[in-house]
């Protein structure tokens, strides 16, 4: 490991608005956080947004300055890239928005039943090989579900033409309410103050002249949800290196 990402988490060790915890703790105790965000670290009762698969925070923090009546949540496994995010959150003195370094695959470890009121998908890997590891799955969306409230927002924002028709068609045969769909944001004059906000990755993908898709949809809790028979094209083009810190 080289002396900057050993520097970086060193640093996010002092960060009050980083949360890391030990495996054990978690497994055997739980999370001490949950159900406890608001109360022990945001001091109120605003509704709590999670960006999953943060990685440097852009979503969060500019959410965050953006909307100070809730409360944005980063979650990432990768501590050096969380870094660039909650050393912004420190510098600001930015009170409403947080960071937590852990699994997406144990979310639901780390916040009770109806703790979350939205949750932002930002340019995650698409998983083409693996459905059970794509972050819109079903098994996903189930984790989502425990911690959503009922009816709660999800947003995926992605580069992906293979990701977004898989999670489009996922949304269609489990009938789920869908606020917004578009293939093209940026041509199709739906881009506002939220969207137009653009994370690393967003930057690399648009330089290369690809577009960006956006789902943005309801997740009711009162039915089973089913995967998609379906097809689809993978993706034409190499991911730019998605391990970048």
């Amino acid at each position: 490991m080289g002396k900057n990402k050993l520097k970086k988490f060193a640093e996010m060790e002092t960060f009050g608005c980083v949360f890391q915890f030990p495996w054990a703790t978690i497994e055997h105790e739980g999370c001490p956080m949950r159900g406890r965000w608001n109360a022990d670290y945001f001091g109120n009762d605003h509704p709590i947004v999670l960006e999953l698969g943060c990685g440097k925070g852009e979503y969060a923090v500019g959410l965050g300055k953006r909307f100070p009546d809730k409360n944005y949540i980063g979650v990432d496994i990768k501590g050096s890239r969380m870094w660039t995010g909650a050393r912004q959150v420190e510098t600001e003195g930015l009170r409403n928005v947080a960071f937590l370094r852990t699994s997406i695959e144990i979310i639901d470890r780390m916040f009770a039943p109806d703790e979350v009121s939205e949750i932002w998908i930002t340019f995650p890997d698409p998983q083409m090989k693996k459905v059970n590891k794509r972050l819109t799955s079903t098994r996903f969306l189930e984790n989502y579900r425990n911690i959503l409230k009922d009816e709660g927002l999800v947003h995926l924002k992605t580069d992906s033409p293979f990701l977004y028709t898989y999670t489009r068609e996922l949304v269609r045969v489990n009938s789920l309410p869908v606020e917004v769909d578009t293939a093209d944001l940026y041509s199709s004059g739906l881009a506002d103050d939220i969207l137009e906000i653009k994370t690393y990755y967003e930057q690399q993908w648009l330089s290369r002249g690809l577009t960006i898709k956006y789902l943005k949809f309801y997740l009711p809790h009162e039915w089973p949800l089913i995967e998609p028979d379906i097809d689809i094209e993978p993706d034409g083009y190499r991911s730019y290196h998605r391990n970048n810190s």
